[in-house]
């Protein structure tokens, strides 16, 4: 038995929540665990006519090696289009032309002259995105990729943490990856952070470790003393991508929608119970005498949401029995969350 009630539109109310969750994970094996499934991969600088070598994990989840020099080309077009020829990592510069009726463009092309369209390469920041590429021949760049079912909707800007042997790695919250040198005690940007796809890039190269934003000193590296910062070479980008030794810990983002659904009993609704117990199989199918005196008054333990066809979606218990008012309206609020 049922009792139905209608809800009108402002009764319903929609609202977005985001929540977060933190991981940590420590170790090669665990960063490709059955249930977790991070994977890390090297990109290289080649011809593929003659370089197919594979990177990647392979796993009993599955096959997830890729051509290196694939990698190396997918990331360079996604991710740094705009970039390549930037002085610093800022974005390239785009000679503008005009296209004349006769089909003559102003200015006339020449050799020194490159018409650069506009690719979309998901920047994270207004700021310097400090978008470096390194571009010469065998070249190694570092990728580690989260899958979604763990960053959600997108990993939390400023929660990346990555510590491997040769460094430790971190997002400043603009989706630039810092690298933390213990030794100078500084940071410095090595790569990128792209928090809606869950990757993290370590470009590495010829890129310098600056103390902040700017290197005092040049470029001049003394025996095992680091004047200006060092060089990411391509052993600590192997050492990223390959090392066991290696922790990994961001939260996750996720967006819900949690609608709420008032629904209004009021005083002269709902003041007899509609539960069957009700009924006195001894006096044939008689209503107890309890429950005819004026002072009766049901409680409410249930409620249930139905669709227009009367068909039950949802149950919802009271953590306790609610009396009904005959002199003021009883409000129940309902919440249920969806993506």
């Amino acid at each position: 038995m049922a009792a139905f009630k209608q809800f009108n539109s402002e009764d319903i109310i929609i609202s977005p929540l985001e929540v977060n969750k933190s991981f940590t994970f420590t170790g090669g094996d665990a960063l490709t665990g059955s249930n977790v499934g991070i994977a890390r991969y090297l990109g290289k600088k080649a011809d593929f006519l003659d370089n197919r070598e594979l990177t990647g994990p392979s796993s009993s989840l599955g096959d997830f090696r890729e051509y290196q020099v694939g990698i190396y080309n997918s990331i360079k077009h996604l991710y740094y289009s705009n970039y390549l020829s930037g002085s610093e990592g800022n974005t390239s510069n785009v000679i503008t032309a005009s296209f004349n009726p006769d089909g003559t463009i102003t200015p006339s092309t020449s050799a020194s002259q490159a018409y650069q369209p506009s690719f979309y390469n998901f920047d994270q920041t207004n700021l310097n995105p400090y978008k470096y590429f390194p571009t010469g021949s065998g070249d190694t760049i570092g990728v580690l990729s989260i899958p979604k079912n763990l960053f959600g909707d997108y990993i939390q800007p400023n929660s990346l943490r990555i510590t491997t042997i040769s460094g430790s790695y971190k997002d400043d919250g603009e989706g630039r990856l810092k690298r933390t040198n213990p030794t100078l005690n500084n940071e410095t940007f090595v790569g990128n952070v792209i928090y809606q796809h869950g990757i993290i890039i370590l470009t590495g190269g010829s890129r310098l470790e600056y103390i902040g934003e700017a290197d005092p000193y040049g470029e001049g590296d003394y025996g095992d003393a680091l004047y200006g910062g060092r060089t990411i070479n391509s052993n600590d980008i192997l050492e990223f991508v390959t090392g066991s030794n290696v922790t990994c810990s961001f939260s996750s983002s996720f967006g819900l929608y949690e609608t709420q659904y008032k629904c209004t009993i009021e005083e002269s609704e709902f003041n007899f119970t509609l539960n069957p117990s009700i009924v006195s199989s001894s006096r044939n199918g008689s209503i107890h005498n309890f429950a005819t005196s004026s002072f009766f008054d049901p409680y409410i333990t249930t409620v249930g949401m139905y669709d227009e066809d009367k068909n039950l979606l949802a149950v919802g218990k009271l953590a306790k029995s609610l009396p009904t008012s005959r002199t003021t309206d009883t409000t129940i609020l309902i919440n249920i969350d969806r993506q």
